[in-house]
């Protein structure tokens, strides 16, 4: 006869090698707390509703209380003979309290356990990301307003485009987090529904109360049918696509500042806490920090891809191969939790170069819509006017200028409508400035961004 909790129906034991291969105690014991929290309110429900008698509810409660401050404590060390974290708490409690702790499994299955651990696990982790990118925003929001004045160019194609304040460059990954935060927080919403009383599919015989175990674990309420509950992992599957997401964001900006770390730029100055040097090459310091966390975004995008793909040819309901659905979830939530720490380690202790960083705004033409703008509100239809001013850029291309080493003369030759004051439109601090409409870079408008997020924050 197997020695396994479930082994009634079994003649011999598992094969070591099966054991091995089928166990997830190595990594499932994570859920210690939140499976004996959720044992506990099962506990409690089955006593309040005569399930088992209350006496019994009680030492298993005292039991389990026991168990959970032992593990918090580090006074715990789990079996791999016994699978699971469920049957090494149920095995523990049974060698405490004796055969009363068999009772705690009454009305319920490891499949509609295992699904209730994950939810409460996720929405601790959840809770704990969302302060974590909060975290981040804060710095953002600290660092725009430290650099308010900084102007450096703005890129699409990679290629200079026009004149930004570096402030309003950091708000806009202020707002990717927010969107972020959005979608972990809607995502929390959906997956934070009780699945147990589910039991293995088909619910249970035995008169339980869900409402009561959802109020005690603080779940909106009970999942609305048994089959779906014990087999869906979509929660896991958009926790892990708001991760990666999340990933994308942070890897773009490792990449920038990876860039703008180099000799090439040298806009930005990382902090010798954040970075590294060269075992063969004396000068190196490599921005390591923005590297790695660029490296470790496909490690996320592939735990996302390992969920979906464990559930695309799953029938209806548990089955085993969702046992499957935890290393990715963990590895996600540590992954990105890292990252969003070194993110917020690593901006918080940069510097930035003012001068280099106006120096490149002024270059390659930055200002020539700035020019066609204002020959069009001259009356000139604004297509003649970008055609104009290309005419412009290419006369500064071939005698090798900028357009602020243009006098007036040569500028009206090419654009015969302009007044002399167009003179005035073609510094970098202009054509910043100039920019008021909501959602802009003046100053003053990203100025008012940094306060309304200031307030969403608090």
């Amino acid at each position: 006869m197997s020695e396994k909790l479930w082994g009634g129906r079994f003649a011999k034991g598992m094969d070591k090698l099966m054991e091995k291969f089928s166990e997830s105690i190595s990594y499932d014991y994570k859920l210690a707390t939140v499976d004996i929290k959720g044992s506990i309110a099962h506990a409690k429900m089955l006593g309040k509703c005569g399930i088992i008698p209350q006496e019994d509810a009680d030492l298993i409660i005292s039991g389990l209380e026991g168990i959970l401050s032992d593990y918090e404590a580090g006074k715990i060390k789990f079996n791999t003979n016994l699978e699971d974290i469920h049957m090494n708490v149920e095995s523990i409690l049974t060698e405490r309290i004796g055969h009363v702790a068999g009772r705690l499994h009454t009305a319920r299955s490891r499949n509609d356990q295992v699904a209730t651990d994950v939810r409460l696990y996720l929405r601790f982790e959840t809770e704990k990301i969302i302060d974590c990118i909060e975290n981040l925003q804060k710095v953002f929001i600290s660092l725009a307003e430290d650099n308010i004045d900084i102007i450096m160019p703005g890129f699409t194609h990679t290629q200079h485009a026009q004149p930004i304040l570096l402030s309003h460059h950091l708000m806009a990954y202020f707002e990717m987090l927010d969107r972020d935060k959005g979608r972990f927080k809607d995502c929390m919403e959906r997956f934070n529904y009780l699945v147990l009383g589910s039991s293995a599919l088909a619910g249970t015989t035995f008169p339980i109360d869900r409402d009561f175990v959802s109020q005690e674990l603080e779940f909106k309420a009970p999942t609305s049918n048994s089959i779906d509950s014990v087999s869906d992992r979509d929660f896991i599957s958009e926790f892990l696509a708001c991760a990666s997401i999340c990933m994308t964001h942070l890897s773009r900006l490792a990449e920038e500042i990876i860039l703008w770390n180099t000799s090439e730029f040298r806009w930005i100055n990382l902090d010798d806490s954040v970075t590294s040097g060269s075992s063969i090459m004396p000068q190196k310091k490599n921005p390591d920090a923005a590297e790695l966390v660029r490296g470790k975004t496909g490690r996320v995008y592939g735990d996302l891809i390992s969920i979906l793909t464990i559930q695309k040819g799953l029938p209806q309901a548990y089955n085993r191969d969702l046992q499957e659905d935890k290393e990715p979830v963990f590895d996600a939530i540590e992954t990105l939790s890292m990252c969003l720490d070194i993110s917020s380690l690593m901006l918080s202790t940069a510097t930035f170069n003012k001068e280099k960083m106006l120096k490149a705004a002024g270059e390659s033409y930055s200002t020539a819509t700035d020019i066609a703008d204002y020959l069009t509100r001259g009356g000139l239809p604004f297509r003649e006017a970008h055609r104009q001013v290309g005419e412009l850029v290419a006369f500064c291309v071939k005698n090798n200028k900028e357009l602020l080493d243009l006098s007036f003369s040569e500028i009206n030759e090419i654009c015969p409508t302009a007044k002399e004051d167009i003179l005035n439109y073609m510094s970098v601090e202009s054509s910043v400035n100039a920019r008021k409409v909501f959602g802009g870079t003046a100053k003053q408008t990203v100025q008012k961004a940094i306060a309304k997020a200031k307030a969403n924050l608090s």
